[in-house]
Parts: C-alpha cells; sequence; structure tokens
C-alpha cells in the first residue's frame, strides 16, 4: 500500500506549539477519499450525528473531509462577500474549541472552513481578513470576531442548533467560574511540564475533578455538554496523552469523575471529528521539547 505525505501546523501557544512539517502516515493507515483510518482490532465506520452522544467512544481515528491548509502561495479569498468563515488551524487547541462548537450545531453548510498553515501563513490573511494573525476567527456580517471563548459564545448566540448555554443561575455561575479558570488550568499544567512547578498540574486536574462532581444530572461540566466542556476538552486531550507518555503519568488516576468525562467526550461526534491523532501528537510534543 503506498504511504500519503500529510502536511501539519502549529497553534501559537508557546507549550502547545507544534513543529509544522511533512510526515508520512504508518503503514497501519489506509488513505481513502480524503479520509484517514487508522486500522485496529476496534475499528468502527461513523455516521454523522454531530449534536448526537454516541453509546460507545469512537475508538478509530478518521480524519474526514480536511481541506489542505491555505499557505503563503495560496490565491487570497474575496472576504466579506456574504460568506460565513471560520480560520483555523487544524492543529490548534484554540482553533479547535471553535470547530466543535461549529459542529454541535450542525453549521457545517453554514460556516465555512478555512484552515490555515501558521508556520506559512499568507500574508492576506493579516492584512484582509484578521490583523492579529492569529486563529480562530470567524467572518460574519462584514466583521471577523476572535478570541476562542469569545468566539464560542458568538456561535451558540447568534447560529441555531442545539443550545451550548445552561439555564438557571447555579449552572450559569459554575460556567463563568470555569471558563475564567480555562486559561490557569493550561498554565498550571504546562508549568509543569515545563519543569517549573512539579505540582501545579495535579492541583490543576484535582480543581477539574471536584468541578465535574457539582452536577449529578450528566458526565459533563453541567450535568449536560456546554461550552465549558468545549472550552477544556482540546487541552485535557493533549495533557492526556502527553503526560501518560512523556511523564508516564496517568491524570485519570484517581479521578473517576475526570475518567468518565473523557470517556463520554468520545462519544460525541462534533468533538471526534476534530480530534488529533494520538501518536502524530505526541510525537509531534517530543520534536519540539527536543528542539
Amino acid at each position: 500500500m503506498s504511504v500519503v505525505g500529510v502536511k501539519v501546523s502549529v497553534c501559537l501557544y508557546p507549550s502547545l506549539a507544534l513543529s509544522s512539517r511533512d510526515f508520512s502516515l504508518p503503514s497501519s493507515s489506509l488513505y481513502h477519499d480524503r479520509k484517514i483510518l487508522r486500522l485496529g482490532s476496534s475499528v468502527r465506520l461513523r455516521c454523522k450525528s454531530y449534536g448526537k452522544r454516541r453509546t460507545e467512544p469512537v475508538l478509530a481515528v478518521i480524519e474526514s473531509s480536511r481541506v489542505p491548509e491555505l499557505d503563503s502561495s495560496s490565491e487570497p479569498i474575496q472576504v466579506f462577500d456574504g460568506s460565513t468563515r471560520l480560520y483555523i488551524s487544524y492543529t490548534c487547541p484554540f482553533a479547535q474549541r471553535a470547530w466543535i462548537t461549529r459542529n454541535y450545531k450542525s453549521l457545517q453548510n453554514k460556516i465555512e472552513l478555512v484552515p490555515i498553515d501558521l508556520k506559512n501563513r499568507p500574508a492576506w490573511y493579516k492584512e484582509k481578513v484578521y490583523t492579529a494573525n492569529k486563529v480562530p476567527a470567524l467572518e460574519h456580517n462584514n466583521r471577523v470576531i476572535g478570541e476562542s471563548l469569545d468566539l464560542i459564545k458568538y456561535i451558540d448566540t447568534n447560529f441555531q442548533g442545539p443550545s451550548l448555554t445552561p439555564e438557571g443561575l447555579e449552572k450559569q455561575a459554575l460556567a463563568d467560574e470555569l471558563l475564567s479558570y480555562a486559561d490557569s488550568f493550561s498554565k498550571a499544567v504546562r508549568s509543569t511540564l515545563n519543569g517549573d512547578d512539579n505540582n501545579s498540574a495535579e492541583t490543576a486536574f484535582d480543581y477539574i475533578e471536584q468541578a465535574l462532581s457539582k452536577f449529578n444530572e450528566g458526565p459533563f461540566f453541567l450535568g449536560q455538554f456546554s461550552l465549558v466542556d468545549v472550552a477544556y476538552v482540546p487541552f485535557i486531550e493533549r495533557f492526556h496523552l502527553i503526560f501518560k507518555d512523556v511523564m508516564n503519568m496517568d491524570v485519570t488516576s484517581g479521578r473517576p469523575n475526570l475518567a468518565l468525562w473523557i470517556q463520554e467526550m468520545n462519544k460525541i461526534e462534533a468533538y471526534t471529528e476534530t480530534r488529533q491523532d494520538p501518536q502524530e501528537l505526541v510525537e509531534r510534543y517530543k520534536k519540539r521539547v527536543q528542539a
């Protein structure tokens, strides 16, 4: 079977930045019709359910219909032509938040996904689209909105689809607290990964474990799936894999709520469509550290 080269890019986040390079898929992968299927004993094909939960976790990583990233050689997009576009990078956790939100609300036909190669980004992206020159960014109604937490709230409020905003004052208060803590959580975990504070990640994950115990009507932060889960899952996805492989530490050990949350997140199509290949994610992290 022939081997296919795939190009990945990085996110502008110091501790999660992953090197951009061309690499080959292992022989255990099958590439067909823009779909990458990691073969194994538990492979299952998936149907499009997005906002619905599966009864079992997705056990295969399938990257479906991922168009190539735009780079410095790409022709400029006609901005503000009435289209709604979400600019992302496939490997950026901040952009992944907006991508999940788009998927969950079944907006694939309303919001065009435009992936950008952040290592070789088009000059016109900064000049014509988003002067901050970052992702994610949403082009909508002749304006561009950035900053991932603001953006997922905007998409949830301004587009049709299942609501990701909690009802009730108690849940709204916890949502505000957890969304405010999201950046502090990431910084604390990165501090341990960088060797600056060996205890900060433990404290941060203990906070998450406690937060997941607040409401018992479901496995998610607010009981039901919400913007809070969207905000945290791209980072916990990465940290869970990196700690296990690089530091030989399972962040779910002694944290049953977190373990269940990860299991249930892997049943949500809107998220699994955006998920990183675990082996590739860890390898890119290792290469960044060794550089």
